[in-house]
């Protein structure tokens, strides 16, 4: 059946064209993916809760255009959350836009069913009264150059992990879903974005100085052949990195996909078994 009315939290939605093939590489479809997001709602909706969710959609899949989407659909329905924000940046000149919370399954099947493959979070949460607070949590986004992967993307997150160990904070592994892998930390909210992205840069750079062949801090492409670029500006706080569990609008339906250490220390040390273990589909 192609689309049909479904029951979900409560609402009624109309799910459409779910054996549309959103991925010709693999046949999989709009059904599965939607499937694939209602059996790991438990896991996504506590990633996904207070955070304002902007979203790139593929509605024709993967092989055809892709738009990135902040602002909610004017044709939303009256009952999906949603929040006002200041958007510093690429707003298009506008001062705020309204972006969707998914707060309930509902809320989550209505954005996949839009074709929303990818579901993209800042680092900072609203309040109860949808006021934007300082970020809860650190991330590094660990992105390999030509000649390196997941192998060396694993050696740098033990480098990463152990630093940010050494301050007190516990090292979160996730694997992208794309080529690299972000490592998030928790925070007790009491810095701003500026200040967790300048400790974050200088983290960088100091990892960079120490293990030249290895890591850089810097974006030119020049620089980062065989190495893995630590992009610490993804704390700012108009910046957003995928969603864990999310799926990705790849060649393949890869899912960005919290890791055990145990695994990142094997592929660290060549275990091509657990490299490839660290690439997951749907």
């Amino acid at each position: 059946m192609s689309s049909q009315q479904v029951s979900v939290a409560g609402r009624t939605l109309k799910v459409s064209n779910l054996d549309k093939v959103l991925y010709p590489a693999t046949g999989t479809t709009k059904g599965e993916i939607l499937t694939y997001y209602v059996t790991h709602a438990e896991q996504i909706l506590p990633e996904l809760a207070d955070r304002p969710v902007t979203r790139i959609r593929w509605p024709e899949g993967v092989a055809q255009a892709h738009f990135f989407e902040k602002n909610l659909p004017s044709g939303a329905p009256d009952w999906l959350p949603r929040v006002v924000v200041p958007t510093p940046g690429s707003s298009r000149g506008h001062t705020h836009l309204t972006f969707p919370l998914v707060t309930d399954l509902a809320d989550l099947v209505y954005l996949v069913n839009l074709g929303s493959l990818e579901l993209h979070v800042p680092q900072w949460r609203i309040d109860g009264d949808g006021v934007p607070q300082d970020p809860d949590r650190l991330v590094v986004d660990l992105d390999p150059g030509p000649g390196a992967g997941l192998a060396e993307c694993s050696r740098v997150a033990l480098l990463v992990r152990d630093r940010l160990g050494a301050v007190g904070l516990e090292a979160r592994p996730v694997t992208s879903g794309s080529k690299g892998m972000q490592l998030y930390a928790a925070l007790e909210g009491t810095r701003s974005s500026d200040e967790v992205s300048a400790v974050t840069k200088a983290l960088a750079e100091s990892l960079a100085e120490q293990h030249p062949d290895l890591v850089t801090a810097r974006m030119t492409k020049a620089v980062r052949p065989g190495k893995v670029f630590l992009d610490w500006s993804q704390n700012n706080g108009a910046k957003t990195t995928i969603c864990p569990w999310s799926v990705r609008g790849r060649e393949r339906p890869q899912v960005a996909f919290p890791r055990d250490w145990d695994e990142v220390e094997g592929a660290a040390e060549g275990d091509e078994e657990l490299v490839q273990v660290l690439i997951d589909e749907v």
